[in-house]
């Protein structure tokens, strides 16, 4: 099972180089602040590190930051699944849903 997870890896891997997606403008610019912001707090955890701050409180903003990570994928897998994959399945691509529990598995391992 292991194997065919990782051949489906590079699979899609491999088909991504010429795809893009197609987001609306207002969902882009709400990606980029979320993203900006989230560089901003690994830039303070660094810091935090660097000062030698309590572990505890470090800990703390991680976990914050992978939760703002995990709203970020959470917007982008909702655009996938109502365009993209739609889209394909449309098309008569049934390759999308192969691709789809490949990205749902890499989500789930977090």
């Amino acid at each position: 099972m292991e194997k065919d997870i990782e051949q489906l890896n590079e699979q899609v891997v491999e088909s991504v180089a010429c795809r893009k997606s197609h987001h609306p403008e207002s969902v882009k610019k709400n990606l980029t602040v979320r993203l900006n912001r989230i560089e901003g707090q690994i830039r303070g955890i660094k810091g935090m590190v660097e000062k030698d701050v309590y572990c505890d409180d470090i800990i703390t903003q991680i976990s914050a930051t992978q939760s703002a990570l995990n709203s970020v994928a959470k917007i982008l897998l909702e655009g996938h699944l109502k365009g993209c994959v739609v889209d394909r399945l449309s098309e008569g691509d049934g390759e999308v849903l192969d691709e789809l529990l490949v990205t749902v598995q890499k989500l789930m391992k977090k």
